[in-house]
């Protein structure tokens, strides 16, 4: 098995009355979630109802929702706290792969590809049996580990990412599309982490260094595991990482 590592600001949650680390699980399921990808910026006026949209995702077992906040609309004037390079690059990649000419925001990738009849969510086509691999996510303290299964007979290569997550947080814009407006996010991707490919027949080890963030912002960890030819999502997992673990 191949070791991949990746980086994350590290803390360290521990049981009360012991020096033994919190340990959290979570195992993937029989049919793999819809992961449902938002590219947005609190500097869009088209954005908002986007972000509306996907908050009503929360707590779904069968959707892995991320929201992409991507940073070319901060030159109108607001900087959004929450945009990164990273998350444009990801929306500019994907556009790549998918050999587009443009990319643009509120933007729905479900299931890798483009989904513009949000808020209808697509039927489900995601992987199950044997062409979608077994994930699993333990935390161990200030790391959490991950195991994905080979694909039996599997050939081609794999990708995939690490993504944390928060819930309820809320900007107040004071210039910009949104002047005047209070914007509330949920499902935002406050780490992006891409891995490197791997064949699909090779099973992989993979660790993320962690932290609790804020008890106001629920934070998760989330492992998007897809066919690195189309970037198609073959199975997904979140683990919080809040409430003790």
């Amino acid at each position: 098995m191949n070791i991949l590592r990746t980086t994350f600001a590290a803390g360290c949650a521990v049981l009360a009355g012991s020096a033994a680390a919190a340990v959290c699980s979570a195992t993937s399921g029989a049919q793999a979630p819809q992961v449902i990808e938002l590219y947005t910026s609190e500097g869009c006026s088209s954005c908002p109802p986007a972000d509306r949209w996907l908050s009503t995702l929360k707590g779904r077992s069968d959707v892995l929702a991320l929201s992409f906040h991507v940073d070319y609309w901060d030159r109108l004037g607001w900087a959004d706290r929450f945009a990164s390079r990273a998350a444009t690059d990801r929306q500019y990649g994907w556009a790549r792969t998918h050999r587009s000419n443009n990319v643009y925001t509120p933007q729905v990738v479900a299931g890798g590809h483009d989904w513009r009849r949000w808020p209808a969510l697509p039927a489900a086509a995601v992987a199950a049996g044997a062409s979608a691999p077994r994930l699993t996510l333990q935390r161990e303290g200030q790391r959490v580990k991950a195991s994905v299964s080979a694909l039996a007979g599997g050939s081609g290569r794999l990708g995939g990412y690490w993504a944390v997550l928060e819930d309820g947080h809320q900007s107040r814009v004071l210039a910009g599309e949104n002047s005047g407006e209070t914007l509330r996010h949920d499902h935002v991707v406050r780490l992006y982490q891409p891995l490197a490919e791997w064949p699909a027949g090779t099973a992989q080890q993979l660790e993320l260094p962690v932290l609790d963030g804020n008890p106001t912002n629920p934070r998760r960890v989330a492992l998007v595991v897809f066919d690195a030819a189309n970037q198609r999502p073959l199975q997904a997992l979140s683990l919080a990482l809040s409430g003790g673990c």
